[in-house]
């Protein structure tokens, strides 16, 4: 008897080491919160009513795995003051109401949260592989591929959307985003994030089908830098090496996952192309004419987009950047041979995490490509293009340009302050961490960079003092010095669309002893000595 349940005591011990976490995603209450009596009376956010039930003792699981059918609707009055007892208040503005499919997506948001993101697809039935319904929501345009961020382990709730909002004049797309609260099953789930997908779309990635042959073969395609944790993916041919040019021995390559179309969708003759391309691609900047403008990298790549996402990665400090959900694309030759860029995951970004040297704010994270012991490294692209002298005079000049735009000192506190206000106005933030607990929980790791985090208003001085140590590193190694440009910042709320020298030729830097002509996206120009 005492063999017996000590075996049991085994076997239930093993399971709960080596799945904390995965042995709930069956859990019937879906992940139900911490505290359940936590109530909606009025907010300024949204209110998304996710409802799995079809009937009262028949409550739906969600999975990770494979999405199941669920109703939606979603309350967002016109004068932002919504209700979350609909009977009481049964005339309130209704942005959506209708079928989805819903599972959990993510992978450390998932595995290491008590608050689960979704992945969402709206309908036009309750047939899950039936047909999807392109709508409006949150007045973001028409689709029906959305994303519900689970903000937990970003104490701030704002990281992602933050950063979002700072690089978007910069990107050909970025995904947009809206801070709301959730209710599913009757339960009060907290804030998340509302949020298009990168993906294929009229109003998201400029993407045509691939076809078999001809210019039609060479687009749209859609990759993404990750795990290898899906069936089907490509491995780069290329292994990486230590600084010391010895190859790593394990997790050498880069793991590309098919986004657009669907490995599943793809022809013989697509599945070859894409991966020769990025075999070239590859090649060019391995070989010794990497810096040609002709034969090299440039001739495969973009390299303004491609250093809009070294600078998102680099001002963010993201620990997952460039390694991981990394989106690449490439529309058809005929519109653009080029591969760009856009933004995806940033939870763990902006001081948020101890591992990589992520609370650092003197160190350039596309080097961890050089960490042997971490998984999943960073690609030796953007090692490799810093070695070209006109790559890095173009990524000074955008940093020149960044800096007087949406990075400017005063643009990033108003942007922070905008955001964390909205979360504060009706008691969304309140609300939120009775739910989760979010300072005293036992996931929060202790981040040296911080001091100790124990309110909100902690943790949003700590993000705010760590960005602008981060910044001043930037403006040093990149030569920004904001003394000799602070008269531009005067052209209130203006983009700057980029900078001439007074025979209207442009110029990519600022000399110390030029005068310069600043050209707005307005149309309009300002001439300015620089000092």
């Amino acid at each position: 008897m005492k063999k017996y349940l000590l075996l049991i005591f085994y076997i239930v011990l093993v399971n709960r080491l080596i799945a904390p976490v995965y042995a709930d995603e069956y859990n019937p209450t879906n992940f139900r919160p911490q505290n359940s009596q936590v109530k909606i009376d009025v907010t300024n956010l949204p209110i998304i009513f996710i409802d799995t039930r079809y009937g009262a003792e028949n409550t739906r699981i969600i999975h990770k795995d494979y999405a199941i059918a669920a109703r939606m609707k979603i309350i967002n009055n016109a004068d932002g003051i919504n209700y979350g007892d609909t009977l009481t208040h049964p005339n309130q503005t209704v942005d959506y109401e209708g079928w989805i499919s819903i599972r959990y997506r993510g992978n450390t948001s998932f595995s290491a949260s008590k608050k689960k993101p979704f992945q969402i697809r709206t309908l036009k039935t309750s047939d899950v592989e039936g047909k999807k319904d392109k709508v409006e929501i949150l007045r973001m345009p028409k689709d029906n591929k959305w994303v519900m961020l689970a903000p937990f382990n970003d104490r701030s709730q704002i990281r992602d959307v933050l950063m979002f909002q700072l690089a978007r004049p910069y990107f050909d797309y970025i995904p947009r985003a809206r801070h709301c609260e959730v209710i599913l099953d009757g339960y009060y789930y907290g804030i998340y994030v509302m949020c298009e997908k990168p993906s294929k779309g009229k109003y998201r990635l400029n993407l045509d089908d691939p076809g078999t042959s001809g210019d039609e073969l060479t687009g749209g395609y859609q990759l993404e830098i990750d795990r290898d944790d899906e069936p089907n993916f490509y491995r780069s041919k290329h292994i990486l090496k230590d600084q010391n040019g010895i190859p790593y021995t394990y997790n050498n390559s880069i793991v590309f996952q098919y986004k657009h179309p669907d490995y599943e969708e793809m022809l013989p003759e697509q599945l070859e192309y894409i991966q020769n391309h990025i075999d070239l691609m590859e090649e060019a900047l391995a070989s010794d004419d990497f810096k040609d403008p002709e034969k090299g990298y440039r001739k495969y790549l973009d390299p303004i987009s491609f250093i809009d996402q070294q600078l998102s990665q680099e001002v963010s400090a993201n620990i997952d950047g460039y390694r991981l959900s990394t989106n690449i694309y490439k529309q058809r030759d005929s519109q653009n041979p080029l591969f760009k860029t856009t933004l995806w995951d940033f939870n763990l970004a902006f001081g948020n995490a101890m591992q990589m040297g992520g609370y650092l704010t003197d160190y350039w994270v596309y080097q961890n490509t050089y960490v042997p012991e971490y998984d999943y490294k960073v690609p030796f692209w953007w090692s490799r293009m810093m070695e070209d002298p006109w790559y890095v005079e173009q990524l000074k000049a955008r940093w020149q340009q960044y800096r007087q735009d949406t990075y400017s000192d005063n643009h990033i506190e108003n942007t922070i302050d905008s955001l964390v206000n909205n979360l504060k106005e009706k008691g969304a933030l309140e609300r939120n961490n009775q739910v989760f607990d979010m300072f005293g929980s036992e996931w929060v790791w202790p981040v040296p960079n911080f001091d100790t985090v124990n309110t909100y208003e902690k943790e949003i001085e700590n993000l705010k003092r760590w960005l602008k140590e981060r910044i001043a590193w930037m403006d040093k190694q990149l030569g920004f010095d904001a003394s000799n440009i602070q008269s531009l910042t005067t052209e209130s709320n203006k983009i700057i669309d980029g900078y001439y020298n007074f025979q209207g030729v442009k110029i990519n830097s600022f000399d110390n002893k030029s005068f310069v002509i600043v050209r707005y996206k307005d149309g309009s120009t300002r001439k300015y000595i620089n000092k």
